[in-house]
């Protein structure tokens, strides 16, 4: 004897729903810690492009921070090789940026190590 199937489709709704919801936000978190690598990548770059044409150091990190202003500057760091007076024409300076993105959803901060750090080389001959 089959039984009422009043509330079938409320529960598939309720399962599948869960599963949509954490996908959709997974790909949310993703964008998230894409744009803000595709950011940390473009700073890096134009502090590495001050340090090749002579800047000092204070104004090469001044550039990265910047360059980044969707990313919160006390969260940056930047590190830069050689040191000013180190730096010569026909050298190359280095420069690496490092950020922590938090993860927010449950299933990926599982997986993934929450922050999640981003880094960023950029390395540029000194004119």
């Amino acid at each position: 004897m089959i039984k009422s199937e009043k509330g079938q489709a409320t529960v598939e709704l309720a399962l599948s729903l869960v599963i949509l919801m954490f996908i959709l936000f997974g790909i949310i978190d993703f964008g998230r810690i894409f744009h803000t690598y595709l950011t940390l990548e473009h700073a890096g770059r134009e502090a590495a492009r001050i340090a090749s044409l002579g800047g000092t150091d204070v104004e090469v990190e001044e550039r990265a921070k910047a360059s980044a202003p969707s990313l919160n500057d006390s969260n940056v760091s930047v590190m830069i090789s050689p040191t000013s007076q180190s730096r010569s024409r026909g050298t190359y300076v280095t420069v690496n940026m490092t950020y922590p993105v938090s993860i927010s959803v449950p299933l990926l901060q599982n997986v993934l190590p929450n922050p999640f750090v981003l880094h960023s080389k950029t390395v540029m001959r000194v004119e």
